[in-house]
């Protein structure tokens, strides 16, 4: 799987994640968005035209060197200043209420251990911060739950850990954080991979 992991997945993944159905969901997140921000899984810096005027500066932590290299290049002519760490979510290199927001955009799902990333988001919050967040996982009926469950072991080795069936809202609110606002429903598309969490928290 190295060369799978190392090679062909982060182009897989930029590729997926340039689909135009998600722009809806990334433009309201990332417009929310001020202060110093630190995005999670930044990826190749797909987000970065959607920032408001009202950020100052974006700290991509992103685990995957070469999805870092095309973050690089998609942020070299952008005026906002972007600084790029590679690093893992559960161990984030920053000081204790350093950042006033923290961006998550289909990521959570495949953090290795997204309650010890959770809490680490929770550290590097300022009080008064907020966690903006886009996220797919666990489907409210039974029936698309038990296709996540059996879809999940398979799919994680496929798609780089994602899980298909984590309970997004209550792992947020179970890992120091209250729910703001919270938007729930299926995108177009199979349903154990669409269904959408969207919304605010802040730190506790």
């Amino acid at each position: 799987m190295g060369f799978y992991q190392d090679r062909v997945l982060p182009h897989l993944q930029n590729l997926m994640m340039r689909n135009r159905q998600l722009l809806p969901y990334r433009k309201r997140v990332i417009g929310g968005a001020e202060g110093r921000v630190l995005e999670i899984g930044i990826g190749s810096c797909l987000n970065l035209p959607y920032f408001s005027p009202h950020v100052r500066e974006v700290i991509g932590l992103e685990p995957v060197p070469r999805l870092i290299s095309m973050a690089q290049r998609e942020a070299a002519g952008s005026s906002l200043p972007v600084t790029f760490i590679e690093g893992s979510a559960e161990a984030i290199p920053l000081d204790d209420a350093s950042i006033d927001t923290v961006i998550l955009t289909w990521t959570l799902c495949s953090i290795p251990d997204a309650e010890l990333a959770l809490h680490e988001m929770r550290r590097v919050l300022r009080p008064g911060g907020q966690l903006l967040f886009v996220e797919h996982g666990r489907a409210p009926e039974v029936s698309v739950q038990r296709w996540q469950d059996r879809l999940t072991p398979a799919w994680k080795r496929i798609a780089g850990g994602c899980h298909l069936n984590r309970p997004i809202h209550t792992m947020i609110e179970g890992n120091g954080f209250d729910m703001a606002q919270i938007e729930t429903g299926y995108m177009k598309g199979p349903k154990p991979m669409t269904f959408l969490y969207e919304g605010r928290a802040r730190p506790r």
